[in-house]
């Protein structure tokens, strides 16, 4: 593992290029650079594929975000196909500056190219200023093959980061949406709303946990989260009533379409959706 300060003397950890470094980041999932999610069929039907690239790190790959988008979106007969390239604590900047995410992103037809900024960088200071042009180099890329870009709004860490004088949860998520909100109006382009949703969830109905132990990543319940609300972002329809529910009990399940479809639907104008 390779540790490095970033632009704001923060200690990060970067993934060496092994799989088993990878490994070592998260508690739940491998190393999601590059691995191809599913795909669709060459038949009846498959012109009407929505081609989703997801450029992110651990918040994409842990759980297989793509795929569980992917498999929620198909169970409503939706056909979709899905990639990302995300490794432990990638940044845009870095996204932006691979050789591997320009092939992939020209690779397809892709429908939506899909970024998300490390973790709670976005609620620092001046962090839309900061995460901008790298945002807009990306922005341009999927602009040349067609696709469309979205802004995947992350959630904050459990405890907030009280070391950057953002002492709780409410403050940093706060700051977090207020960043992706000003970059969606920047760029021009939509933001999906997980961590605005996320922060409902976490107030309607505490007694689901949406992080796992480390305060960060997330759990299932969390990663179906973000599926369901990229799902009302992407078709601007609800979720509710699919009937994938990723193993999660089927009230729960109902719970989180619900909120998700809410979070997206009743402020599509504020998410840069219409």
């Amino acid at each position: 593992m390779e540790v490095e300060a970033d632009s704001w003397g923060r200690v990060v950890r970067r993934p060496a290029a092994s799989l088993l470094a990878c490994l070592a980041v998260t508690l739940a999932a491998g190393c999601g650079g590059g691995v191809a999610g599913p795909t669709c069929s060459t038949g009846a039907g498959a012109g009407s594929c929505t081609r989703v690239l997801f450029l992110g790190n651990s918040y994409t790959y842990v759980n297989d975000l793509p795929s569980t988008f992917a498999k929620l979106s198909q169970s409503s007969g939706r056909p979709v196909q899905t990639d990302m390239v995300a490794n432990g604590a990638e940044t845009l900047a870095q996204h932006a500056a691979s050789p591997d995410d320009a092939s992939k992103i020209a690779s397809q037809g892709w429908s939506y190219v899909v970024l998300q900024e490390q973790s709670d960088t976005p609620a620092y200071s001046r962090a839309d200023w900061y995460i901008y042009p790298s945002a807009q180099t990306l922005v341009v890329k999927a602009k040349a093959v067609g696709a469309t870009s979205m802004l995947f709004m992350t959630w904050a860490h459990k405890a907030g980061e009280p070391s950057a004088g953002l002492p709780g949860y409410e403050s940093t998520q706060q700051r977090i949406d207020g960043t992706y909100v000003a970059l969606s109006g920047e760029l021009h382009v939509p933001v999906a709303p997980v961590g605005y949703t996320w922060y409902h969830v976490r107030q309607d109905h505490p007694d689901i946990n949406l992080w796992q132990d480390d305060g960060s990543h997330p759990t299932t319940a969390g990663t179906y989260l973000a599926a369901c609300v990229f799902y009302a972002a992407i078709f601007g329809q609800s979720p509710d009533g699919i009937t994938f529910h990723d193993g999660l009990p089927d009230d729960q399940a109902r719970i989180l379409q619900d909120e998700a479809s809410h979070g997206v639907l009743d402020m599509q104008t504020e998410w840069g959706l219409r």
